[in-house]
């Protein structure tokens, strides 16, 4: 596969970036939820994201690229966010509402990435769009937990 270089890689970060917060929030969540029920959706949700952030990291340690994730910083300041708003309400309703508002975000950001990037190479609108989808299929399954 030939990159158009900073378009694609940019791209592909960006897939790497929010398929690995995914990651790491449902992997944070799946420790505080109760409802058996929430933990098993969420494992399921952080199998398809951990999915698409390899092939993203794969995809660009294959072109010669180093992903580049999340900063330490964004990390910490999304567990502790994770942290203060499940301090008083760990319900599945909750944390249903958390998640459907942060794929919401995502939903949004892919739709604009799909927009600007409209001339990536298609294997990686592929994966974008691998992306937006299962940002649209949580927020549809979590509607269930509210």
């Amino acid at each position: 596969m030939v990159f158009k270089i900073n378009k694609d890689v940019e791209l592909l970060n960006f897939i790497y970036q929010n398929s690995e917060m995914g990651v790491d929030t449902i992997n944070k969540l799946i420790g505080i939820a109760e409802d058996k029920h929430l933990k098993k959706h969420l494992k399921s949700q952080f199998q398809e994201y951990k999915k698409i952030n390899e092939k993203a990291k794969l995809l660009l340690n294959e072109n010669g690229y180093d992903e580049k994730g999340i900063t330490a910083l964004e990390k910490l300041r999304t567990y502790l966010m994770i942290n203060i708003q499940t301090l008083t309400d760990k319900s599945a309703s909750h944390i249903s509402e958390m998640l459907i508002i942060g794929s919401n975000m995502g939903i949004i950001n892919a739709l604009k990435s799909i927009k600007e990037y409209k001339d990536a190479n298609p294997k990686i609108i592929k994966l974008m769009k691998k992306l937006l989808e299962t940002e649209e299929k949580n927020v549809e399954e979590l509607k269930s937990f509210l």
